[in-house]
């Protein structure tokens, strides 16, 4: 046991030596209160003392955090990595059954949560109130780079989610990344809004903002009218595409006067980011329209963290592009016969980043790697510059429609140019004759429904998209089902779909 910052995992140690010794702060944006990193650091190395002391966990324990974003939720974070053990980040707005789900699979020792969800857990498991004040002297365990560190679980569009395990090695070797390609410094300020159970919330925005180190201001949740009214006092904002359209949406009702303001903060921002789903080139020129440059979009998934990003420089950002790889990833393109192309093909991936495995699935975890190279179901294709651009999940985005092969993701792009469309989503239905029969859930804007129906848009894509790209059938919805990091969840359209058929 040691209280000295030399462990042997790389995050515990950047987290010592930069946010350790900073007085630079985490804020509350809501509630106004903050903490320096000093003192968030000192606070949760001694929460976690305590935790070991007091027989609650054991290095290698799994501890599952329900708690809303803040303080109180990160010093609980950093409290049990320095304690050795290995955060399992709860959503907030799951069911008693998906929390139970996940405690039982997780092997969850302990819950540290907020009292007013405490009751969402399973009785059997111990908890501690995350604002607990427990401390004891920092006594903490030298921690392996290769040790559990967070396990996050994805999202489950195919079967019960699954745990993807990350290391402390594979935490320090993202945020390194993300750091030099993104040119965080001390002097920057993030604004969080995002998921902490999500990678884009925990990773790639907490921790990377905590290791530069750069100010975080954080939102307990997403909402239109505070981040319109932050905006001027930060200098990075992540977000989601269905974030930046609420963003958008909103800031279009202003008044003139409170609208320049909005303009001239987002003009403001040194970098703005767009993941967790493919932003719709249409929205990203109406950000460019604003602030002169489209978000900077990038590709990253919970097994592997971020793998491929456009630069920083926006002059050298493509539309509808994902980049190229940062520089301590590796990436092929398979084709169906196994060869490496430009594409269409697979994505595989390969880097420090990449997770140890699925908890408690070998054969999963088996499955989802070819040679050292992580599989991750996405189509992509590469142009001459070596940027990627994604044509869509294999199980979900590329479809198989009278014996042609089509992008989802593709049509989505052009049906977005339609004046009386707010969203849509493609799928493909099972249909004995086509294969999958392609079809477009959409959501009108306000007042014009009337211009949706499947002739009127049939008639339209005809002259936009080849003839077996159009979508047979165009269903309006009033919203489409999505995630909690705003990913339309298309099996829940194809399931919806199928049964009124």
């Amino acid at each position: 046991m040691t209280n000295e910052p030399n462990h042997r995992s790389p995050l515990v140690h950047r987290v010592h030596l930069t946010a350790g010794s900073s007085e630079r702060r985490l804020l509350e944006v809501e509630s106004g209160a903050s903490a320096s990193f000093r003192d968030l650091v000192a606070g949760a190395a001694s929460f976690g003392a305590a935790l070991l002391a007091q027989g609650h966990i054991e290095p290698g324990d799994h501890v599952l955090i329900l708690a809303p974003p803040g303080i109180a939720w990160a010093r609980a974070f950093l409290a049990v990595l320095f304690a050795g053990g290995a955060v399992v980040a709860a959503p907030l707005a799951a069911p008693r059954s998906e929390l139970a789900y996940i405690t039982t699979d997780s092997g969850a020792r302990l819950a540290i949560v907020s009292n007013e969800l405490a009751d969402e857990l399973p009785a059997h498991l111990s908890k501690i109130d995350v604002a607990s004040a427990i401390e004891a002297p920092p006594e903490l365990p030298v921690i392996d780079a290769a040790a559990a560190a967070l396990v996050l679980y994805t999202s489950g569009t195919t079967g019960k989610p699954k745990g993807a395990v990350l290391t402390h090695e594979n935490l320090a070797a993202q945020t390194s990344s993300l750091r030099d390609a993104w040119g965080f410094a001390p002097n920057d300020v993030l604004l969080h809004t995002l998921p902490l159970h999500h990678l884009h919330g925990v990773v790639v925005a907490f921790l990377t903002a905590l290791t530069t180190p750069a100010e975080i201001h954080m939102l307990a949740k997403f909402d239109a009218g505070t981040i319109c009214d932050e905006l001027s006092r930060v200098t990075v904002f992540m977000a989601v595409p269905t974030m930046y359209r609420r963003l958008l949406d909103h800031a279009d009702a202003l008044d003139a006067g409170r609208r320049d303001a909005f303009e001239r903060a987002c003009r403001g921002l040194r970098l703005a980011t767009s993941g967790s789903a493919a932003l719709p080139v249409t929205l990203a020129e109406r950000w460019r329209t604003i602030t002169g440059a489209i978000p900077l979009e990038r590709y990253g998934m919970t097994e592997i963290g971020i793998a491929l990003s456009n630069p920083l420089d926006p002059a050298g950002r493509k539309p509808g592009m994902v980049g190229t790889p940062l520089p301590t990833v590796e990436i092929r393109i398979i084709a169906e016969d196994g060869t490496d192309t430009d594409g269409p093909g697979e994505l595989w991936v390969r880097g420090p980043s990449v997770m140890k495995g699925y908890l408690g699935r070998e054969e999963a975890t088996r499955a989802s790697f070819r040679d050292g190279w992580f599989t991750t179901g996405d189509i992509a294709v590469r142009d001459e510059d070596g940027h990627v651009r994604l044509l869509g999940r294999s199980s979900t985005d590329i479809l198989k429609t009278g014996g042609e092969k089509v992008s989802a993701l593709e049509i989505e792009e052009v049906l977005r140019e339609h004046e009386a469309i707010a969203e849509v989503a493609v799928v493909g239905i099972p249909d004995p004759m086509w294969g999958d029969r392609v079809v477009a859930a959409i959501v009108p804007k306000d007042g014009a429904a009337s211009a949706c129906t499947t002739d009127l848009l049939r008639a339209w894509a005809k002259q936009r998209l080849a003839a077996y790209k159009v979508p047979k059938d165009f269903v309006t919805m009033p919203a489409l089902p999505r995630n909690a990091m705003g990913k339309v969840l298309k099996p829940d359209i194809v399931r919806a779909l199928s049964q009124d058929n």
